[in-house]
């Protein structure tokens, strides 16, 4: 874990930041953005969605161009995206103009969700990659802390009919950090060796304190050309397992309803009867829970693995949206809401949050794993963006409806997980390729 691994997890950690700020940052802002452009449930429903089918755009993007170009350098342009992303929507003086850049700031986010676990996995040591990576979906979580945080104070200023727009713009300082420190970071080896680069990827290797270079390179090569070297593509026949597997964890990951209780969290503790500024403090204790439980789950990833962590989660997740949709379904032990979702949030930051992005980077070979991770990430996004479009209709015909839905989706993940899930936990990514049948035959 030399400087120069660090300064990787650093620009992995404030993509990430950027990530579940962007996010989050949304829940505060909706009922501003609801007066200032009169929106009734479906004009705020797409208003909200439409930053999600950005990223969903920008998840099915980037990995082809991860591939060809690169993640370190994809992520360059992810990082003026950003700037550009939050600067438009603090100064959007229409609804159109403010959609554009939450599509933008969307196209960023779905981007950074391919390639930078990939550039993550691509760097770390086997031993350390569910921790390095797992950084990520930290930063991640820790965005959305800070989103919520911000929006706290933010609403304590009295800053009237134009709070909503400091919420969106204070997104420009960590996106500026992120451009810097993407200058001081090298290309992953794996990606320079399998483009001819090998004295480069040498010198890389050797950088970042890889005792035996000359012999982790040539493990490279040789799996790159197991697998078909430069006529590698991303295919049904070649990539069933790992393809499969990435859609699922992926899909499961949002039919918890995640982003959208935490896009509508404000709304969710004011339908049961709670104040703006008390439904903000309570947003800020969940977005708490959600980076405790994930530090939690980081430092044991390694050890007990990424498949033991989602079968533990998935009853924590059954019993908190349960108890949820009992409680909005009745309209008894409002007390309880709070604790309910905070068991929710615990649940899934400790399984599904801290191994989604682990377990998608760790399953395709070298030569197609942005375009696998973009696979997994846009199944994610697009999940994302369909339910939540469709949460506040439902929830207005009825509140605890959502619920039960999403209870009993983690009732098929449970079964899925622990049927057909492989564990992945301290295996090279080449050795994972073998395992899942994923070298080509020519």
């Amino acid at each position: 874990m030399n400087s120069i691994v660090m300064r990787g997890v650093l620009v992995g950690a404030l993509a990430g930041l950027l990530f579940g700020f962007d996010t989050a940052v949304i829940a505060g802002t909706t009922q501003g953005l609801a007066a200032a452009f009169h929106l009734d449930p479906a004009a705020l429903g797409i208003t909200v969605s439409s930053a999600l089918w950005g990223t969903l755009a920008g998840a099915m993007s980037a990995g082809l161009p991860g591939d060809r170009f690169g993640a370190r350098n994809c992520l360059r342009m992810i990082g003026l995206m950003y700037v550009i992303s939050g600067t438009g929507c603090f100064l959007a003086p229409s609804l159109p103009l403010l959609i554009a850049c939450r599509v933008l700031g969307g196209l960023a986010i779905g981007a950074s969700s391919v390639l930078a676990p990939t550039y993550l996995a691509e760097i770390a040591p086997p031993k350390r990659r569910g921790a390095m990576v797992g950084m990520f979906q930290l930063n991640v979580v820790s965005g959305i802390l800070v989103a919520y945080l911000s929006n706290y104070f933010i609403g304590m200023l009295g800053l009237g009919v134009e709070e909503w727009r400091w919420k969106f713009g204070v997104t420009v300082l960590p996106a500026l950090l992120l451009c810097v420190f993407l200058l001081t970071i090298p290309n992953s080896p794996r990606w320079l060796a399998i483009k001819g680069r090998v004295n480069e990827a040498r010198d890389v290797l050797a950088s970042i304190g890889i005792a035996n270079a000359a012999a982790e390179l040539e493990s490279y090569l040789a799996a790159h050309a197991a697998n078909g070297g430069k006529r590698a593509r991303l295919s049904w026949k070649d990539y069933t397992k790992p393809m499969l597997l990435a859609i699922a964890i992926a899909a499961f990951n949002q039919l918890s309803g995640i982003n959208a209780i935490l896009y509508y969290l404000n709304d969710i503790f004011a339908a049961a009867g709670f104040g703006k500024v008390s439904a903000d403090l309570q947003s800020v204790i969940i977005g708490a829970t959600n980076l405790a439980f994930t530090l939690l789950a980081l430092t044991i990833i390694d050890r007990v693995g990424r498949k033991t962590l989602l079968v533990i989660g998935s009853f924590g997740l059954i019993a908190a949206l349960s108890a949820t949709a009992f409680i909005q379904l009745t309209g008894t032990h409002q007390d309880l809401l709070l604790w309910m979702l905070a068991l929710f949030i615990a649940s899934f930051a400790f399984s599904q949050g801290s191994v989604i992005w682990v377990y998608i980077s760790e399953i395709f070979p070298t030569e197609v794993r942005s375009r696998g991770q973009s696979l997994g990430s846009s199944t994610h996004w697009f999940m994302d963006a369909l339910i939540a479009a469709a949460f506040p209709l439902v929830a207005a015909y009825s509140k605890g409806l959502p619920f039960v839905f999403f209870a009993a989706a983690m009732v098929v993940q449970l079964v899925v997980v622990a049927r057909f899930f492989p564990e992945t936990k301290g295996v090279t990514l080449e050795a994972m390729q073998r395992a899942l049948n994923t070298q080509r035959v020519s």
